[in-house]
């Protein structure tokens, strides 16, 4: 329990002048002093709902599913002998840890928004990547999605839980998303600006959220909140979405910085109505088509979502950019072709869509609807790397990479090692595994367990060489089976 969880006075007094007229603020503080209900989603790029649901029963996993989110369960762990993080079904990107309320801009976005093979989505704020990777599986790895971090010592997560979900359609970069309008006006077919905000939803997962709370940072932090949605619409294309979301509560980071955009280019916008987005969402609706998400209401995280369509194209003066080389080059058609040759002979891997790149000896395939953004915009990492070459002459070769069999692994069932849960541990653990068999298998081969690839190996005389990269390993308490 929570009972110490500090709620200032100044804070309760706000909370119950703003609090419907339905709820009882002596509810409310009575659920922020509760535990958080754990929740997961599952992650569909990697497995089906079912099929996770007869996994999670054969771990003793107690699932209730989460009404705004098909792939999202609230979960109870019978008997927890390692951590949720250090389980099979994590590690291996089948699920994501992920609380039930951040499952909602994103549920939010594909009610309203219909994605094609070249849609470009914008995901202004990106890390750690919930988000990102519900809004990947809800495009099926088609299209293109931005992943943009503006905290340089988040982007590394960012992209490990990318990487990890088997993802590869996102291009990351590392800017303050205020730049975005100006940068690339007119571009995005859909946008989810979850915002920075006072987190003042959170205090059930963290006891101290409250600690620096005053009204004076609400104000500073909602005069940022103006420039992103501002931002973030004119990035958008005519028609297009914009989800506006936060974790916290108070109306001048939520509504407000709705009504400050409706105010600023009224013949613009168009708020769309959340009422039908899930069964008793009227609970929480306002007048608007809003959703403030109280905690007592679904027994979850406090939050607001608001849905907004852009009737009108706008016009903004654009930014003086000032971008470097471009780092890759288009390889020949004859490299191309030994590279899809060697997928071919050494995994049966044949069905690669995307645009090959080349930078030194390195291989990289890129989301097609990235091309008319390549001389716009910088990146911090785009596509996956997927091969490296080695060698030169009838010496040369390639190498593959852990991204590439986490995206392309579990479409074909050749030359693959099924591991025990003993080996699949060692593999976590980055040691080289000995004693399997790898059915006369040579050179690199795909590693899997329960019939799921995890990574990648090198076959040798009497072991299997470790590929997993050096920010994956998890050193200890992992899953027992």
């Amino acid at each position: 329990m929570h009972s110490n969880t500090r709620l200032p006075q100044a804070f309760i007094d706000k909370m119950t002048d703003i609090l419907p007229k339905q709820l009882k603020i002596e509810d409310f503080i009575a659920i922020c002093q509760r535990p958080l209900r754990r929740a997961i989603r599952v992650n569909t790029l990697k497995i089906s709902v079912e099929k996770f649901q007869i996994r999670a029963r054969e771990q003793g996993w107690i699932l209730t599913a989460i009404p705004w989110c098909a792939e999202g369960f609230w979960i109870e762990l019978q008997e927890e002998l390692t951590p949720l993080g250090n389980s099979a079904e994590h590690l291996g990107g089948l699920c994501y840890i992920q609380e039930a309320s951040s499952m909602l801009p994103v549920a939010a976005l594909f009610h309203f928004f219909t994605p094609s093979t070249q849609s470009i989505v914008l995901d202004a704020a990106a890390a750690p990547g919930s988000k990102t990777t519900q809004i990947a599986a809800k495009m099926n790895n088609s299209g293109l999605i931005i992943g943009n971090e503006f905290s340089s010592s988040r982007i590394k997560m960012l992209h490990a839980n990318i990487q990890r979900c088997g993802i590869k359609n996102v291009a990351l970069t590392h800017f303050d998303a205020r730049v975005f309008g100006k940068w690339l006006p007119d571009t995005f077919d859909a946008i989810l600006l979850d915002a920075p905000c006072s987190g003042e939803g959170t205090v059930r997962k963290d006891k101290y959220a409250m600690n620096n709370w005053s009204q004076s940072s609400i104000n500073e932090i909602a005069s940022m909140q103006q420039e992103l949605i501002l931002s973030a619409f004119h990035a958008l294309k005519e028609d297009g979405i914009l989800i506006y979301s936060t974790c916290t509560l108070s109306h001048e980071e939520n509504q407000n910085i709705c009504f400050f955009l409706k105010n600023k280019f009224p013949e613009h916008i168009e708020f769309l109505d959340l009422k039908n987005l899930f069964p008793n969402a009227e609970e929480t609706r306002t007048a608007e088509g809003f959703l403030h998400i109280w905690p007592q209401v679904y027994d979850s995280e406090g939050f607001f979502v608001a849905a907004i369509k852009k009737t009108k194209a706008s016009t903004v003066e654009p930014a003086v950019k000032r971008l470097g080389k471009f780092p890759f080059i288009r390889p020949t058609r004859q490299k191309e072709q030994a590279l899809y040759d060697y997928f071919s002979s050494q995994f049966s891997i044949t069905n690669i869509e995307g645009m090959l790149y080349q930078r030194d000896q390195e291989f990289w395939l890129f989301p097609d609807p990235i091309k008319p953004l390549i001389k716009e915009l910088r990146f911090s990492r785009l596509g996956i790397k997927i091969a490296e070459e080695f060698g030169n002459g009838r010496k040369s070769g390639f190498k593959s990479t852990h991204e590439f069999v986490t995206c392309f692994g579990d479409s074909t069932d050749a030359h693959k090692v099924e591991l025990s849960a003993e080996q699949a541990q060692q593999f976590y653990q980055g040691r080289d595994i000995r004693d399997v068999d790898a059915k006369g298998l040579k050179g690199e081969v795909l590693l899997s367990y329960r019939e799921q690839v995890i990574g990648l190996g090198k076959s040798l005389d009497n072991r299997i060489k470790n590929s997993l990269p050096r920010e994956l390993i998890r050193d200890n308490n992992l899953f027992v089976k």
